[in-house]
């Protein structure tokens, strides 16, 4: 009798050990680790792609940090900002017991309108309502010991058949043996955060040194490399086909400067687009619509302030190095100048 109602009891026991651990349901826990993975479209539309995933998630939440929320089931979801920024993501993963957070940020540039443009659609010279010149060759060649004498004539800038050709040329010229055009918009526009656009072909010839790039208009004010510099192309003809992409400012200038190089098929026989966009976030640098070299802004670097816009064509110097004796004349071909904000 006393086995029996030992037995008995053991098995109460277990009838009710089960019954604890079939309540104790795992799955019935709050989602963890979540992750989330934010894709941004490289054509300046705002275009973002997000992928949130999290153990035990059965629906997604976010909110885009510019007033707009909305629900995911499986984590997945597109978004277009109306407009450039840095904005602040949360996304909620949740399930009937609870739920788990995360926040990202993601820096998006919407290009909605041109603001300003040359399309160089006349003939004569660059219009002056939008481009002055750097004169002579600077106090020391512009810094860089370069060869040429810059100018205001249309042997050097000249506008025609829908592009402006920015010429440098073997002649001896005030002092040098070259000439070329340093056009600027110093004075007449200037920009703070952005998208800069050019529609370029190089020119060929060893020694050439083109560039499309934009000081500081503080820089009377402060100097350089004070000012910051941001250089969106330089190509130099003994490196045909190399891209660079260069900022300089104090501590990083000159040959310490901050940049990324690349090579591109046909710089000087093809038109290339070459773009920057410009947020306080960063500062991105495009080849034809690819993403080549991401600069990381702060309100520790120059970068938060009006900038002009640069295109010239240098010769020789300590960047642009030897010249070929056997060069005549090479122009940068210039389709368009294209400003978004």
């Amino acid at each position: 009798m006393r086995n029996s109602k030992i037995f008995v009891l053991l098995a109460a026991l277990i009838m009710i050990s089960c019954s604890k651990a079939e309540s104790a349901d795992p799955a019935e826990v709050a989602p963890s680790g979540l992750t989330v993975q934010a894709t941004i479209a490289q054509d300046s539309t705002g275009n973002v792609t997000f992928v949130a995933s999290a153990s035990k998630a059965t629906s997604y939440e976010y909110d885009f940090g510019d007033g707009v929320s909305r629900a995911s089931v499986d984590g997945k979801i597109s978004y277009k900002y109306s407009k450039s920024g840095l904005f602040n993501v949360t996304v909620l993963a949740k399930n009937d017991i609870g739920f788990t957070s995360k926040s990202l940020k993601v820096d998006v540039i919407v290009a909605t309108a041109v603001f300003w443009s040359d399309e160089f659609n006349y003939t004569g010279s660059p219009d002056p309502n939008k481009w002055g010149y750097d004169i002579g060759t600077g106090s020391n060649g512009w810094g860089n010991a370069e060869q040429q004498y810059y100018t205001d004539r249309q042997e050097n800038a000249f506008v025609s058949n829908g592009t402006l050709k920015i010429t440098a040329k073997a002649e001896n010229f005030g002092g040098k043996s070259y000439t070329s055009a340093r056009m600027l918009t110093k004075g007449k526009f200037v920009m703070q955060y952005g998208k800069v656009e050019v529609r370029a072909k190089l020119p060929k010839g060893g020694g050439t040194w083109p560039a499309i790039w934009m000081l500081g208009s503080n820089i009377d004010q402060v100097g350089w490399p004070a000012c910051g510099e941001i250089d969106i192309m330089e190509h130099l003809g003994n490196q045909e086909n190399k891209i660079y992409h260069t900022l300089h400012y104090p501590g990083h200038s000159g040959g310490n400067a901050t940049g990324f190089n690349h090579t591109i098929s046909n710089a000087t026989t093809e038109f290339h687009v070459y773009t920057m966009e410009w947020t306080a976030a960063s500062i991105l640098f495009f080849v034809d619509g690819t993403l080549k070299y991401t600069f990381p802004n702060n309100s520790t670097v120059p970068y938060n302030h009006n900038f002009f816009i640069i295109l010239n064509v240098a010769m020789g110097g300590n960047f642009g190095g030897a010249i070929d004796p056997a060069f005549s004349s090479g122009a940068m071909e210039i389709d368009y100048v294209r400003v978004y904000k």
